[in-house]
């Protein structure tokens, strides 16, 4: 059984998940988004009495503050006990064209020029994380979600605003790695 569960699952399974889920929160009236958690973090915090758009009922929104602490057992269950030591497959035209901008073999998902406490501690390592950052947080706050609300709840939904939005991020993305990464790197 546990042979099973470390083993890579097929993209199919969590689209059912998803999908289920979906259908489910549809059915409540409930909208699903992460980016929704930091203002309802920030509410819990006292912000709303500074902030107006911190002022809101919160308590409202605790199954998705739950849901967040949920993911985040959920990951550090599969990273301990659901993992293999098995290196991540990544295809050989993403590790040449890694190489090409200077980076080694990833051991993992990442770059470990980016992703290490090291690379943080560097200038250019520390701006990286912290503009990208304030773009992400800019950008999720402007278009009214993030891209995993926007793509899987407010596509789901049949939201145009949120259609508009996840061509936005694909247009973006493809912008940053094709024309930003290269310049960075």
């Amino acid at each position: 059984m546990i042979e099973f569960l470390t083993q890579p699952w097929s993209w199919w399974f969590s689209g059912i998940i998803i999908s289920a889920i979906m259908f489910i929160m549809l059915y409540f009236g409930q909208s699903f988004g992460f980016s929704a958690n930091l203002r309802t973090i920030c509410s819990i915090a006292g912000a709303g009495k500074k902030v107006k758009f911190f002022d809101f009922n919160w308590r409202s929104q605790l199954w998705n503050i739950v849901f967040l602490i949920g993911a985040i057992i959920g990951g550090f269950i599969a990273n301990q006990f659901l993992s293999n030591d098995e290196p991540v497959k990544i295809s050989e035209a993403t590790v040449e064209t890694l190489s090409q901008y200077g980076f080694g073999a990833p051991k993992g998902a990442q770059p470990d020029e980016l992703f290490t406490w090291e690379a943080v501690f560097t200038l250019k390592g520390f701006l990286v994380l912290a503009i990208g950052g304030l773009l992400v947080g800019f950008g999720a706050r402007y278009a009214g979600g993030c891209t995993s609300g926007h793509a899987i709840s407010g596509l789901s939904d049949l939201q145009v605003p949120s259609l508009v939005a996840v061509i936005g991020f694909f247009v973006g993305g493809l912008i940053m790695t094709y024309v930003f990464f290269p310049m960075i790197f």
